[in-house]
């Protein structure tokens, strides 16, 4: 994992010692989008894809249909800021 980001944002997820992420949880979706596809530039992936892939993280609990395009947004910034940094 990428430390400055985990260090930074991933700490509520670990504190909380639950392991499980909502839509609200970008930062920590976008550690987890980065480990599953590191080959992938998140600047070229479509929403339909990006919801798909959040829904299919092991520890994606929340319910799929509040995955708006605002929020999409906001995990693809985050990767896309993951990625760069």
């Amino acid at each position: 994992r990428n430390s400055k980001i985990h260090d930074k944002y991933g700490i509520r997820r670990s504190l909380e010692g639950l392991g499980l992420m909502k839509w609200t949880d970008v930062f920590d979706i976008a550690i987890e989008l980065v480990e599953r596809h590191p080959d992938t530039n998140p600047q070229y992936v479509n929403f339909v894809d990006l919801h798909r892939w959040v829904c299919e993280l092991d520890d994606f609990t929340d319910d799929q249909d509040r995955g708006g395009e605002k929020i999409l947004e906001a995990i693809q910034s985050a990767w896309i800021e993951e990625v760069t940094d």
